[in-house]
C-alpha cells in the first residue's frame, strides 16, 4: 500500500507544479501582450517623428557626432 500512497503524492506534487507553470505562461502571455503593444505604438510614433522632419535621415541611418 505504500508504493500507491507515494505514487498519489508525486502525482498531487506534478499536478501542482503543472498549474503553477500553467499560472506563470499565462502572466508572461499577458506581459509579452503589454510589451508587444507598448513597441508598436513607440514604433508608430518614431515613424510619425521621422515623417514630421520632412525627409531627415532616421536616426538608425545617422552616424554619431564622433565619425
Amino acid at each position: 500500500m505504500g508504493g500507491h500512497e507515494a505514487l498519489e503524492t508525486r502525482i498531487a506534487h506534478l499536478m501542482r507544479a503543472v498549474d503553477d507553470l500553467s499560472d506563470v505562461v499565462a502572466a508572461q502571455g499577458r506581459e509579452i501582450d503589454v510589451l508587444t503593444r507598448r513597441v508598436a505604438m513607440l514604433m508608430a510614433r518614431e515613424a510619425e517623428r521621422e515623417a514630421d522632419g520632412e525627409g531627415a535621415a532616421p536616426l538608425a541611418d545617422q552616424r554619431p557626432p564622433h565619425w
